[in-house]
């Protein structure tokens, strides 16, 4: 996943033990079982993963915030959850994190990126973000989350104009699809800072045509003083 990512569930994922070291996660030996398609709405499972790890996160006293599909969910966006629940939290808190989870139950997996740990329970799957398009998650980020209902369940959520920075910085030449990210930005268009995000990415030609499209469909007002980077 891209730090806000809809992929697939990963069959190559590494069930470990969640035995933390001084140099991360020791892994165990693999135990690949296969994939089996999703279903075409995954919502409610999704949600129950969500609330039990979110349970245990504010447990264990360590600084969180609900990020991804499910966080657009909670802010009242109408989505079909199909793919993991995504929760994001500062890389120097990940061992304690991992080891909250894993008293509680929670199966830890060791992927082959750097800037997440991945983890399971009742059959979902579960990301822990370090870094959101490759920048890190930070305590003013964390401290800037809003405390929402999701599924009954209240829990840390990242702010509305993080949330939608994370996915303008993730667009790129290889990963653009505008038609995913409108409805997003027409459900949370009243709280978000868009001047804010004007300023961060008019250099950035992929996040700079999005903010753009949005002007020219009345998402969002015009900048000031015209089109900024584009002509």
């Amino acid at each position: 996943m891209n730090p806000i990512k809809e992929t697939p569930r990963a069959a190559h994922m590494r069930p470990v033990s969640g035995r933390v070291t001084g140099a991360g996660i020791a892994a165990a030996p693999p135990n690949r079982t296969g994939t089996e398609p999703l279903p075409e709405d995954h919502t409610q499972a999704i949600l129950q993963a969500t609330k039990e790890v979110a349970a245990l996160l504010k447990a264990s006293g360590y600084p969180f915030a609900l990020v991804g599909s499910v966080a657009v969910y909670a802010y009242g966006v109408p989505l079909r959850l199909q793919h993991d629940s995504d929760f994001c939290l500062r890389r120097k808190d990940a061992e304690g994190v991992v080891r909250a989870l894993t008293q509680g139950g929670v199966e830890v997996v060791s992927p082959p990126e750097d800037w997440l740990v991945k983890a399971r329970t009742g059959g979902e799957e579960i990301d822990l973000i370090f870094e959101l398009a490759h920048r890190p998650v930070t305590k003013e980020m964390l401290d800037r989350a809003e405390i929402l209902p999701v599924d009954s369940v209240h829990m840390p959520v990242l702010a509305p104009t993080d949330l939608m920075s994370s996915r303008l910085a993730a667009l790129s030449e290889h990963h653009c699809d505008f038609g995913r990210l409108l409805p997003v930005a027409r459900a949370l268009r009243e709280r978000v800072d868009w001047d804010a995000l004007r300023r961060e990415y008019s250099a950035s030609p992929m996040p700079d045509a999005f903010l753009y499209l949005l002007e020219r469909l009345d998402v969002i007002s015009p900048r000031a003083g015209g089109t900024g980077g584009l002509p």
